[in-house]
């Protein structure tokens, strides 16, 4: 079969509605809230369409740029370095929300945690590519692969963000599952994670009282079940096709954070349940041709990557939408593409350049 000569023009189409849905509804659900902090209602979106330039600047020289230049262990290795050292610089920064998590400059600021998930995915490529034919081989194969991706989930955990941390850690187990790795070492890797997570959960009180809230958010109405409430208040207020776009009320100091972990539920109040079903066809969408690209690209390097990349930006918009429904407890997981958020914007769009150049060389 000849090979493509342009890119996937299904998953380019997704990305850039995604993108344009995200504008409208971070205008939308910030625009009041700006307005009182700022003194103008285009604070937010300003913003998110500087870095929005940026990101599709970044996926246009991506789609351009040969996917196999990347396959280079100084690049790689170099990557990896610099990802950790950030991660570790960030602790010496004062904090922000209580957390060690941004650097800041001037207005505009960049997350470090979402550098390392694009660069665990280049690193498991790289690595696991020849070693597809040793993926029983703990010694040699999976704990080499293991262990960069344990130092880097360590320091998301310690800033802290259990759960970026999660997601990293379920893209590199897709990365895994691709590379042919058996389901019995899924199991012990599972097992080995219970008891710090049980630490990391039930003996922070924070995280402790979220689960408590998960599974009765009434019993905490005004503490840690008021973000889920409101979320649910939006979400049933939407009905079938919304309240109109502008006119959610949630949004109005209801809602926390309603133009980042929370935009999906000022989607499905304003949009109904047809607004939020194109937002969730879309990544069904986007999942179904990342994966197609993986499996009919005959390089090995190039279909972990395709399959790593599909899977970062799937699994975070499962998480964030299953917290939105109350599906799952509270985590500041951004909806990729959509939800407010320069550094998530930008890394998730150079990526995504780099997965439609996959696409453009599939067979």
């Amino acid at each position: 079969m000849a090979k493509r000569v342009s890119v996937d023009r299904w998953l380019f189409t997704v990305t850039m509605l995604l993108v344009f849905v995200g504008l409208v509804m971070v205008f939308s659900a910030s625009a009041v809230m700006a307005r009182e902090r700022f003194g103008s209602p285009y604070a937010f979106l300003l913003k998110q369409l500087i870095w929005a330039s940026a990101g599709l600047l970044a996926m246009v020289v991506a789609m351009r740029v040969d996917y196999r230049r990347y396959k280079h262990p100084a690049l790689v290795f170099s990557l990896l370095g610099l990802t950790t050292l950030l991660l570790i610089s960030v602790f010496f920064l004062d904090r922000s929300h209580n957390t060690h998590r941004w650097f800041r400059v001037g207005a505009f600021s960049f997350q470090p945690s979402e550098l390392a998930k694009p660069v665990l995915i280049l690193f498991l490529a790289y690595f696991l590519e020849a070693r597809t034919k040793t993926m029983d081989d703990w010694r040699n194969t999976l704990a080499p692969a293991a262990a960069p991706v344990v130092v880097l989930l360590g320091l998301i955990v310690l800033q802290p963000d259990l759960g970026t941390a999660i997601a990293c850690a379920g893209i590199a187990a897709c990365i895994l599952y691709v590379a042919g790795m058996r389901l019995r070492y899924f199991a012990y890797a599972f097992g080995a994670s219970l008891v710090p997570l049980y630490f990391l959960i039930f003996h922070v009180n924070f995280r402790r009282d979220r689960i408590l809230a998960f599974m009765n958010p009434y019993a905490e109405r005004q503490k840690a079940g008021f973000h889920l409430i409101q979320s649910l208040i939006a979400v049933a207020t939407g009905g079938i096709t919304g309240t109109g776009l502008m006119e959610g009320k949630q949004k109005l100091f209801y809602l926390p954070e309603p133009h980042t972990d929370f935009i999906f539920a000022v989607t499905a109040e304003e949009l109904g349940l047809v607004g939020a079903l194109f937002v969730v066809t879309l990544f069904a969408i986007f999942l179904w041709r990342g994966m197609r690209a993986s499996w009919r690209t005959g390089d090995i390097f190039g279909r972990y990557l395709a399959a790593g990349i599909t899977s970062m930006v799937v699994l975070q918009a499962f998480i964030n939408i299953s917290v939105v429904l109350g599906m799952m407890p509270t985590k500041g997981i951004p909806l990729p593409l959509v939800s407010y958020g320069g550094s998530s914007l930008f890394v998730t769009l150079a990526c995504v350049g780099v997965l439609l150049n996959i696409t453009k060389q599939a067979e």
